[in-house]
């Protein structure tokens, strides 16, 4: 497909302002300026931030192409993350923000020991380099072959990654949030231009759904039957919460961002008002999923859906801005995960080796690790089309990858008698399972294949919960240095109450997560 000057003369334009923008911005004295952006970030800031670094190019291919092939189902991802996001804001930010960690691996020392941080730095650096990074950088490459088919991928990715890289190396997590807030806006405009357009093709809601039906009465409901194999009722209920725990409340290069925050009270703000923006996903990116099956029948490819729509139906000029908004959502998305994963090598890991290693030398470590993940990431990323699906490849691996993580934090948040043993082997335990499901597909073991990822996340899930809890309970009680001010308990809720009780609703977190999670059931009611 074709594009012309006034558009590349926008995205080069757009690629040199937000390098030169995010090098600007960029904080990096000190390793806390660095990874954490100063601890100097408002509740905006940080909504938008968090929102850019989930919702990012990887995600509107992958969401749009999920709704061509699934229909809307492949929107619990996104209202699942509000309700996700309101626990994370009661029961878990705050000990994050508590105990002054730049990781959760961290966490996990603090209340297990280094062997269980060892293995989360790990397992999470898997997680943002095969998944966050390379998806990303996938997604942008589907976008850029439009327009030039024989480029070489491998040549795309490593050009993509040093546009994201550039700022990111120079300016620390600063740096990146700063830009991910104008690349929001940037993005947000542009779909929501590309929606109007295609909304006007599509025709009124109930052709859209006339059309969408002919694939199957499935592709206008959020609620499926248990036999569905991407939705299944039983993973909406088990499957669904555990990806967006781990995504939202374990996840270094989401969390991360609310670590930044000047206060509790700013990051708490922040992350509910990225769960508010979730939301309109299912008008921006899912229904135009849906519009695309009469406007593009029978795509081989459904992560073409979004790009051959940006092509297709965008004057010029705004499919200049509009590929500026994909660009930048790849750079977001890509700047988090490799800043992300430069602190947790960093920190979880040259610290604990050095423990007086200086913090200018820290930073020089986080900036040889991102190079060195970029590198890793461009090799991989072109992998990816081997997969099924977009969609299946980002959420298989991360159903493998996840439900171990989420066991054994929740066990440790909540139980005061889970011990270092009972964590670590639970942990070992997922290891165990992830390795024996990645062997049966490989050998083509149909009665374990067949599982939906959905429900082999909450049986790994149960599997690992019930280790941890076992061995725990036949060892000695943790000592009190290893639970005190590191697990939940209801005095903690109650003092809360008291500090609360003269602030105005609208600065009232707990007023403000009930009403997001009424506008969240009303949305999920109305597409049931």
């Amino acid at each position: 497909m074709e594009i012309n000057t006034i558009d590349l003369f926008i995205i080069l334009i757009y690629v040199i302002g937000i390098i030169y923008y995010g090098i600007r911005s960029g904080k990096k004295a000190t390793s806390e300026e660095y990874f954490l952006g100063g601890k100097s970030m408002t509740w905006p800031v940080i909504g938008l931030s968090m929102f850019a670094a989930n919702i990012s190019s990887n995600s509107l291919v992958a969401i749009t192409g999920g709704a061509y092939i699934n229909g809307i189902s492949v929107f619990n991802y996104e209202w699942m993350a509000s309700v996700v996001l309101v626990v994370f804001c009661i029961f878990i930010l705050p000990f994050y923000l508590n105990t002054g960690i730049y990781t959760m691996p961290e966490y996990f020392e603090k209340r297990f020991d280094a062997r269980s941080r060892v293995y989360f730095s790990i397992i999470t650096l898997i997680g943002n380099i095969f998944i966050d990074t390379a998806g990303t950088l996938y997604a942008g490459y589907k976008t850029i072959s439009f327009v030039a088919v024989d480029l070489n991928p491998y040549l795309v990715v490593a050009a993509l990654a040093v546009f994201a890289a550039s700022y990111t190396i120079l300016g620390g997590l600063s740096s990146v949030m700063k830009t991910e807030v104008v690349n929001t806006i940037i993005l947000l405009f542009s779909a929501l231009v590309l929606s109007i357009l295609i909304y006007n093709q599509g025709g009124s809601w109930e052709q859209i759904k006339r059309a969408a039906e002919v694939k199957g009465s499935h592709m206008t409901h959020l609620v499926l039957p248990n036999s569905n194999p991407s939705m299944p009722w039983l993973g909406l209920l088990f499957g669904v919460p555990i990806l967006g725990f781990y995504f939202w409340c374990n996840n270094q290069f989401i969390v991360q961002r609310a670590l930044s925050a000047q206060n509790k009270d700013e990051a708490r703000k922040g992350a509910l008002f990225a769960g508010l923006l979730k939301l309109p996903v299912m008008f921006l990116l899912v229904i135009p999923g849906i519009i695309a099956i009469q406007l593009l029948p029978n795509l081989k490819d459904s992560s073409e859906a979004y790009p051959r729509l940006m092509f297709e139906y965008l004057p010029t000029g705004l499919l200049g801005l509009t590929i500026a908004g994909f660009l930048a959502a790849m750079a977001s998305a890509v700047s988090a995960t490799l800043n992300s994963a430069s602190t947790l090598v960093s920190m979880d890991l040259i610290r604990k080796i050095k423990p007086d290693i200086s913090s200018q030398s820290l930073v020089k470590s986080g900036q040889i690790s991102t190079v060195v993940f970029m590198i890793v990431a461009v090799l991989w990323a072109p992998q990816i089309a081997k997969a099924t699906s977009f969609m299946d490849y980002m959420q298989g691996v991360l159903s493998l990858i996840s439900p171990p993580v989420v066991a054994v934090f929740l066990s440790g948040l909540f139980f005061k008698r889970t011990t270092a043993n009972g964590a670590f082997y639970g942990l070992m335990t997922g290891l165990a399972c992830g390795i024996f499901i990645v062997v049966c597909s490989l050998y083509d073991f149909t009665q374990i294949n067949s599982i939906p990822f959905l429900l082999k996340a909450p049986i790994i899930f149960a599997i690992c919960f019930v280790v941890t809890m076992v061995i725990s309970l036949l060892e000695n009680a943790p000592a009190a240095i290893k639970t005190d001010d590191l697990v939940w308990s209801f005095k903690m809720y109650q003092q809360e109450t008291i500090e609360m009780k003269s602030l105005v609703w609208y600065k009232n977190y707990r007023v403000l997560s009930v009403m997001l999670l009424i506008a969240t059931f009303l949305l999920v009611i109305a597409f049931r």
